[in-house]
């Protein structure tokens, strides 16, 4: 398993981006509305719209492992509580979530 993502929910995406890359000075892969990335080396720093489930200021981890469906059949045999089953996205990638023994969300997909 390989942390890819950390994913942080922001308020205001314009305001968040421009303290991330002018304030902080960490480079901007690109920006959009609803996802902007930063290459912050192996782990990519990610900002993403917050929500009701994700209140501003929120972070969600990100994972990959080998075999998405291994690695959901394997981990929910031990107890793991996942929120979401692995699950084609929108944007066409296969991520699965559990949630950790502090109850924070960790999202899985396939390296």
């Amino acid at each position: 398993m390989k942390l890819t993502y950390v994913i942080k929910f922001v308020g205001d995406m314009d305001r968040a981006v421009a303290f991330h890359r002018d304030t902080l000075g960490l480079p901007l892969k690109f920006t959009s509305p609803h996802w902007s990335e930063f290459a912050t080396g192996e782990t990519t720093l990610a900002l993403h719209p917050a929500s009701e489930k994700n209140p501003p200021g929120s972070v969600e981890l990100g994972v990959g492992v080998p075999d998405l469906q291994k690695f959901y059949e394997e981990m929910s045999a031990k107890g793991v509580a996942f929120s979401m089953p692995p699950t084609k996205q929108d944007f066409g990638e296969m991520l699965a979530q559990f949630v950790d023994s502090e109850g924070g969300r960790v999202s899985v997909s396939a390296e």
